[in-house]
């Protein structure tokens, strides 16, 4: 399983916090061991905002193991949703495969594709407001709400509820932390 994690404009140390729990996430969990690469899109600033950046990187770091055969699952935050999901439609347009898309409050941007979709959301109004401009089934929202950057720095620490857009209620287990949401979705798409 290859995971790109496409982040936002902050500190490159909370992406660092980010990639550091999700390490531990996949080391901890009944994930292969050693079956996840993890790759993150070095972007700063504007250039988190460019799929064609994004997609150079992946040409780049992925074109020894033929990158058109490559499955992708995207992780991105904030602003870096915007390029991220720009780039998983052209790895596609290229033929490789998006096997999920993770939109961490990304705010505003509308999500449409071919392959599943999930938003993780800092609040409640930011979860409903962005599922108007699309999302897929089983989506995240803190509760009680917390700050922009600690959905991204500390999912860990994050309660919040699993949503199922499709109908509209949280599933049977439906407080969890933000990690462990992920962990669920990336079990799912590890087996596909």
């Amino acid at each position: 399983m290859s995971i790109i994690i496409c982040p936002g404009i902050h500190e490159p140390e909370l992406t660092e916090s980010f990639r550091i729990g999700l390490l531990d996430l996949v080391s901890h969990s009944a994930i292969a061991p050693n079956a996840a690469n993890i790759l993150i899109y070095p972007g700063e600033d504007l250039l988190v905002l460019s799929a064609f950046h994004i997609l150079q990187f992946l040409r780049v770091r992925v074109a020894h193991r033929r990158y058109r055969l490559v499955d992708l699952i995207f992780i991105s935050f904030s602003a870096g949703v915007v390029g991220a999901i720009g780039a998983a439609h052209l790895w596609q347009l290229l033929g490789g495969r998006v096997k999920a898309f993770i939109a961490i409050d990304g705010w505003g941007v509308p999500l449409q594709g071919n392959f599943p979709i999930h938003r993780m959301s800092h609040d409640y109004f930011t979860h409903w407001s962005s599922c108007l401009l699309g999302s897929g089934q089983n989506n995240f929202y803190a509760e009680p709400a917390v700050d922009h950057l600690s959905i991204w720095k500390s999912p860990q620490i994050v309660q919040g509820c699993w949503v199922d857009s499709s109908i509209g209620i949280s599933p049977p287990k439906g407080h969890l932390t933000a990690a462990e949401f992920l962990l669920m979705l990336l079990k799912r798409y590890e087996a596909n």
